[in-house]
């Protein structure tokens, strides 16, 4: 058996089908870059003839001088087979096709005898000249032709004969690779093994045979394991999309099906398997999509530890709780604070400001237990270990607020609701601030008063206290948020309820995120504000102190 997989695919095209998600032709040429450095075999990127911007991609890559040639995948140009009633090259999507000026062209034709009577309303017979006569007119312009039978399997257990006269019809025209479909993405693994075996073993009894492939859709959530099952069938040709991006539930994920089938069934399917977890996160935030931190391989979680127990066992062995090394596929593993996590882990932690420190110390002991006490309360540090860093500090007695809160004040103001007909809110009017805030603050007993307008008191307050505190620390300036949640903890108590606030910093290099927990929104968001700062002047101090060591 032939150990090599084909990699098709085809985020650019049939990613972009997914709700939420429009690529521009910059994120397009992105996106491909970095495909291209993980190995995949082929980038399908569009179709040329259903909008300019494919066209456009398409053309950018062709100019020489524009961008740096792909290294490891040929891009590919997405199309249907030519209208009924219409020759070939006188259609104008394989026109648009051939305008792509790539080497290899990815053609789809209809499978199933439905769509070939009532969606084209062609006769079988005319839907087979319309594949032939179109992977021959490429063929004969020296293309690399991948033919896509859309809606294979449905077609096949409707009509199997029809569905392989398909298949034999686009072999015979001399078609490269023959991908099956499951477009509906309603088939369960076990009929894509049985049928796929039948395709597989049809064009090796033909005596030329044609490499299979499979593609399939994710509306069972079965995408990735019919994609296992077509392979084990004897596919040796995936297609997919990353983190699963796709029209309705999406497509099969390739950043589960190739690490699925390179590290546990020992095909060979990208060379640079360890940048497969930052292709997965960049991908995702080309398309302004959070990338699903319980993501096999690939997401946050993936490889994160809380519990206790598992923490000690992972530290002995990480084959313990961990099916893979993450380092295989470029992820970390994380060990989470919480309630429930073990002396083991949470020493790390602690040694990081207090070296001398043990697990026995009673340091250690009284830190372990009033991390618990604060959970209970509500805080949560799994996702904001800046805060919890903080919180050691303080009870070791190596903590020294740098400013100090006198006063703080926050003014909401009421919208105009934005009439139906027409008109703006007086939010919009105003540039999105809708409430300001004034706050005072003493820095070694000198006081600053500013104020400032945001978007929402959180947002008024944020920009305030760095306002007022960079005429003392100018590092803050490159300081912001990038995200910010709040947490209902206990909805019985309706709006006296307590909330957890979370609120994600950057300057540019580095990311931390903090914790604050109230009964009230403002002084929730307020702790994680204050601690958001701290944490940075903090480690912004300990880094010079190294350097000064």
């Amino acid at each position: 058996m032939d150990k090599k997989i084909i990699i098709f695919d085809s985020t650019l095209r049939d990613g972009a089908q997914a709700e939420g998600i429009s690529f521009t032709v910059e994120d397009k040429i992105k996106i491909a870059t970095v495909l291209d450095e993980l190995g995949v075999d082929y980038i399908e990127a569009g179709n040329p003839g259903s909008n300019p911007k494919d066209l456009a991609f398409f053309q950018h890559f062709a100019e020489r001088g524009t961008v740096r040639p792909l290294k490891n995948a040929k891009l590919i140009a997405f199309g249907s087979t030519r209208r009924k009633g219409i020759a070939a090259a006188e259609d104008d999507n394989i026109k648009a096709l051939l305008q792509a000026n790539t080497a290899a062209v990815c053609i789809f034709g209809k499978s199933w005898d439905f769509h070939v009577t009532e969606i084209l309303r062609a006769t079988l017979d005319e839907n087979l000249q319309m594949i032939a006569d179109t992977i021959q007119f490429f063929k004969q312009a020296s293309k690399e032709v991948v033919f896509d039978a859309e809606h294979f399997f449905d077609g096949y257990k409707n009509n199997s004969e029809y569905a392989m006269r398909v298949l034999q019809t686009a072999q015979t025209a001399g078609a490269d690779a023959i991908v099956l479909c499951d477009t509906n993405g309603g088939c369960f693994p076990n009929e894509i093994f049985d049928i796929t075996l039948h395709a597989v073993e049809q064009t090796l009894e033909s005596g030329n045979p044609v490499p299979i492939g499979i593609h399939t859709h994710n509306d069972c959530e079965m995408a990735v394991a019919n994609s296992i099952m077509a392979v084990q069938a004897g596919a040796t040709h995936v297609q997919g999309t990353f983190t699963g991006f796709g029209e309705r539930c999406g497509n099969a994920n390739l950043s589960a099906v190739i690490p699925n089938l390179q590290l546990k069934l020992g095909f060979v399917c990208v060379e640079n398997l360890a940048k497969l977890t930052q292709t997965a996160r960049y991908i995702s935030e080309v398309a302004n999509i959070p990338h699903n931190r319980r993501a096999a391989y690939t997401g946050k979680s993936a490889f994160a530890h809380k519990g206790g127990m598992h923490i000690d066992a992972v530290e002995k062995s990480s084959a313990s709780f961990e099916h893979i090394d993450p380092e295989l596929v470029g992820n970390e593993r994380k060990y989470l604070m919480s309630e429930v996590a073990g002396r083991s882990m949470l020493i790390g932690k602690i040694q990081q400001i207090s070296p001398e420190l043990t697990k026995e110390s009673p340091q250690t002991i009284e830190i372990i237990g009033k991390l618990k006490e604060l959970e209970q309360q509500g805080y949560q540090f799994e996702g904001a270990e800046s805060s919890f860093g903080l919180y050691i500090r303080k009870l070791l007695g190596k903590y020294k607020p740098l400013f100090e809160l006198v006063h703080f004040k926050t003014i909401g103001e009421q919208p105009t609701p934005v009439r139906p007909l027409g008109g703006f809110s007086k939010t919009a009017e105003s540039g999105g601030n809708s409430a300001s805030a004034i706050i005072k603050i003493t820095v070694n007993d000198q006081t600053e008063i500013t104020a400032a307008e945001g978007n929402g008191p959180v947002n008024a307050l944020d920009k305030a206290l760095r306002k007022a505190l960079e005429k003392f620390y100018p590092e803050l300036a490159n300081v912001h948020l990038t995200d910010y949640k709040v947490r209902v903890l206990d909805s019985t108590n309706a709006t006296a309820s307590k909330v957890r606030v979370l609120i994600e910093s950057t300057d540019g290099v580095s990311n931390w995120t903090t914790v604050g927990v109230s009964a009230d929104i403002i002084e929730a968001s307020w702790l994680a504000l204050v601690d958001s700062i701290e944490y940075k002047l903090i480690r912004e101090i300990e880094e010079k102190f190294k350097a000064f060591v």
